[in-house]
């Protein structure tokens, strides 16, 4: 963006926004995670699901899943459900469903900040920031770069000033300025301190594990019995398709199932690629990938908190990229929402894309998948908001224009919408109306014209004319000018100054100590 570009955004149209607002760098939507009130979009039928059950139960039974973790095998052989051979398990169906019935439907996870305590199941519907980029763009440095630590704090601020983002996953982008050794510690010392919403582990061996688990039990002020008496936090894990589960993803999985926190699982099956290419087989791929993992936690763990994640998508079958917000995309996570809630457990989804650059297609794709998520009666949705290139690029200006999608689902959620009582039919004010006048000055409306529709912060409503005036800006555009305005007025959430000190003397002993093996 040129500085006369930003010249002309700052005397544009929405300064008379920016007096409205004060100090604030947008108006946003208050802090309240959307609950789901519509019925599900369920494309199977019941013989359907029976037919995707059966085909997860027989790739469970007759196929196996490859578990690459020598003590996960043992925890197995002793439950007496499966038959192990080498590194390959196979389980019975009956066996499946007495342990995966053990895991609950519904949990929360509470942060250092109890006000922004989520809720995993149910109706309940929470969105998260994009996590795991290697790279960054931004509209300043217009091109694909190495993601620094300044880059992850920056989207971390964003991911704590945004009211619709509801839990922080892993780093919204890789600040490989940091050696690899101990990166964790710095940026979770950054995520617990810039943010107080819900955080991730990476289950990526032992060391980091802990670490991550120490340092959120420091960050809420707990004693070890407070910090596993419920979850404080949460990991994804992903299984390796076709088939198989590593060695340091079930290392973390079954420490944190043993501390009681919240567990993920989510098989990344491309269609075509590492699952078979019809929809159907692979989302029975994905769900015998997950299942196994769940059955792991409760024996481990009876009652473990788990939910089930779908990542099931397709490739290009031109080029075999990752294609995104598909329809095949789409239906894969309805599916996927339909044998969630036959197996009782809280599913997580993804908002996600192909696009390289915050365009019109970066948009029309993550509006899919997000809508898709929606549809499905996802609890969690990972990338929910700066996701680009299949996930290889993490973006501020995607971040900005990804949230006004997210506010305008919370807002589609709100049961003001549908509610029919006396003042919503308004008979009275249409006959006070009748066939004359408008509906403009009566008190009804008076009354209302505040809160009635949903505000945008972003979306520009004004004719050609008016936006041509005010300096022809594109959406893209606007959202870096927000991107910049927020963190010029971020502030970071309070922290006592004892618990800062501990956790940061923490950090440093670790990093002393070596920090954690960089073989994985």
């Amino acid at each position: 963006m040129t500085t006369d570009t930003r010249k002309r955004r700052r005397s544009g149209g929405r300064a008379g926004s920016a007096e409205r607002r004060g100090s604030a760098a947008i108006e946003q939507m208050r802090w309240q995670p959307p609950v789901n009130i519509d019925r599900p979009t369920e494309p199977l039928s019941e013989e359907g699901i029976q037919a995707v059950h059966d085909g997860a139960m027989r790739i469970l039974e007759e196929i196996g899943i490859e578990f690459l973790n020598p003590e996960s095998l043992e925890i197995l052989r002793g439950s007496g459900g499966c038959t192990i051979n080498g590194e390959n398990v196979r389980m019975g169906r009956d066996f499946v469903m007495e342990m995966i019935a053990k895991a609950p439907g519904q949990w929360t996870i509470t942060p250092r900040n109890p006000d922004h305590q989520i809720t995993i199941g149910g109706r309940h519907l929470n969105f998260g920031n994009v996590s795991s980029p290697p790279s960054y763009w931004d509209m300043e440095i217009a091109k694909k770069v190495t993601g620094t630590r300044e880059m992850c704090q920056n989207l971390l601020k964003l991911s704590q000033y945004f009211n619709c983002i509801h839990f922080v996953g892993g780093y919204p982008v890789e600040p490989q300025d940091i050696h690899a050794s101990v990166r964790h510690l710095d940026v979770l010392y950054d995520k617990l301190t810039l943010t107080d919403k819900v955080a991730h582990a990476y289950c990526l061996g032992k060391e980091r594990v802990e670490d991550v688990m120490e340092m959120v039990r420091i960050a809420g002020g707990h004693s070890d019995e407070e910090f596993d008496s419920g979850p404080k936090m949460y990991t994804n894990i992903n299984s390796t398709s076709p088939l198989k589960h590593d060695y340091p993803m079930l290392d973390g999985w079954m420490r944190l199932a043993r501390r009681n926190q919240g567990l993920v699982v989510t098989p990344f099956t491309l269609a075509g690629a590492m699952a078979p290419v019809t929809m159907s087989g692979a989302v029975a791929q994905s769900l015998a990938e997950g299942l196994v993992a769940v059955v792991l936690a409760q024996i481990i763990r009876p009652g473990a908190c788990c939910a089930i994640g779908t990542f099931t998508s397709n490739v290009d079958m031109k080029s075999g990229a990752p294609a995104f917000g598909t329809p095949e995309y789409m239906r894969a996570t309805q599916m996927t929402g339909q044998l969630a809630r036959f197996y009782g457990l809280p599913m997580r989804a993804s908002g996600v894309c192909a696009a390289n650059v915050p365009d019109g297609q970066s948009m029309w794709e993550t509006s899919n998948s997000l809508w898709s998520a929606v549809q499905a009666g996802a609890n969690m949705v990972y990338h929910a908001a700066g996701w680009l290139e299949g996930g290889l690029i993490a973006s501020p200006e995607k971040f900005v224009m990804d949230c006004e999608i997210l506010q305008q689902i919370q807002r589609y959620m709100d049961p003001m919408l549908t509610a029919t009582g006396p003042d919503e039919i308004a008979v009275e004010a249409v006959k006070e109306v009748g066939d004359q006048g408008h509906f403009f000055g009566i008190q009804h409306t008076q009354d209302r014209y505040t809160t009635a529709f949903y505000q945008p912060y972003l979306s520009d409503w004004r004719n050609y004319e008016a936006w041509e005036a005010a300096g022809g800006i594109w959406t893209a555009q606007r959202a870096h000018q927000i991107y910049k305005d927020i963190l010029t007025s971020f502030e970071a959430p309070p922290m006592a100054e004892a618990i800062r000190e501990e956790l940061a003397a923490f950090v440093e002993r670790r990093k002393s100590e070596g920090g954690a093996p960089t073989d994985f």
